[in-house]
């Protein structure tokens, strides 16, 4: 009956055009065993990405990958597409737009790869305050400029916002707060209080997103499920939760316990084994790759063809890439000047 009225409203060929373009874009659907599927262009789409940041030996955090001369996700792509990996995902864009569109751009007409898109809301910032107004401000005109900038990529498949930023809510990471957070006795009960503000505050970003681009799902970075239940209520715009997530070589009951607590879907932003053994002392490549096959596996299975819960997108391995200058950060306590350098060595 709706589609009867909808075509004498509009006329039998802008009726068709409506339903074309419903098949297009990027959406997440309920299947009618209650799965959760990623549609691209109406087709089934499993995510299996990595984490990319291709810093060189040598460079720090600061260094502009996007503007590389050496076109580093050339080689990469290549690399990526045979190993069946169809999309990547980057914690936030480059200052220079044309830049970015070029990455994305090559990696899509190229290697049929997207870019999982990001903002990580100024985390490690020392002046992110997710309870200030002006601090809110600037991260609202910062995100919608990002995806004002990056919506007609069509290599573009989602966007994210923040990474683990629930892990500050109990004050030992990175800890922001108020006069009036500061007034809440119990320490617990001031977790509560920052998670309500942030997840508050992450809803009002993704309306903003929605407003601006409403044909990609959009998700919030969560280390674990910590604070899920609050997200929940605070945040019920959200698509899906990007889950930072490292068990060993099992989920355990996360996806169980995502569909009773939150019940949308979820996408592994970062998840993985290190290559290094650290019992052995060496780098041991048949574990790490044990212990990825069976994580894949439980994605497989908890995915909407799966046999599991259903509300699983796919994932992201950490990483495509060593970042070197992390050794330097965390081991030797560079000064400021040496954090954009690594102290590694030139080559490999």
């Amino acid at each position: 009956m709706l589609s009867l009225v909808l075509a004498a409203l509009l006329g039998v060929g802008a009726y068709i055009l409506v339903q074309q373009s419903a098949a297009k874009g990027i959406r997440i659907v309920r299947t009618k065993q209650g799965a959760h599927r990623l549609l691209v262009d109406g087709k089934p789409f499993i995510v299996k990405g990595v984490c990319y940041s291709p810093i060189p030996i040598g460079e720090g955090p600061l260094y502009n990958w996007w503007g590389d001369p050496n076109k580093p996700w050339m080689i990469d792509g290549q690399l990526m597409k045979e190993a069946g990996i169809n999309a990547i995902r980057v914690y936030e864009p480059g200052d220079k737009p044309e830049q970015v569109k070029q990455v994305i751009s090559d990696l899509y007409e190229n290697y049929g790869i997207y870019t999982i898109l990001g903002h990580a809301l100024s985390f490690w910032d020392p002046s992110a305050n997710y309870a200030d107004p002006d601090f809110q401000m600037r991260m609202k005109k910062e995100v919608y400029r990002m995806v004002k900038a990056y919506k007609d990529e069509p290599g573009v498949l989602m966007w994210v916002l923040g990474n683990e930023i629930n892990y500050s809510f109990d004050g030992r990471v990175h800890p922001w707060s108020t006069p009036s957070l500061d007034a809440i006795a119990g320490s617990y009960d001031r977790s509560i209080a920052r998670a309500k503000i942030y997840y508050s505050f992450i809803n009002e970003l993704i309306a903003i997103i929605k407003k601006v681009d409403p044909t990609r799902p959009v998700g919030f970075g969560s280390g674990e499920l910590g604070y899920i239940e609050v997200a929940k209520e605070f945040c019920p715009d959200a698509d899906f939760v990007g889950i930072i997530i490292y068990r060993g070589k099992s989920f355990g009951s996360l996806f169980r316990q995502l569909k009773e607590k939150f019940a949308k879907p979820c996408l592994f932003i970062e998840f993985g084994c290190d290559s290094y053994n650290a019992a052995l002392e060496k780098p041991d490549e048949d574990n790490q790759s044990l212990f990825i096959t069976s994580l894949w596996k439980e994605i497989e299975r908890n995915s909407y063809k799966g046999k599991g819960e259903g509300n699983c997108l796919g994932g992201c391995i950490f990483e495509w890439n060593d970042e070197w200058w992390k050794y330097c950060l965390l081991y030797t306590s560079p000064s400021p000047r040496d954090r954009t350098r690594s102290r590694m060595p030139s080559s490999a």
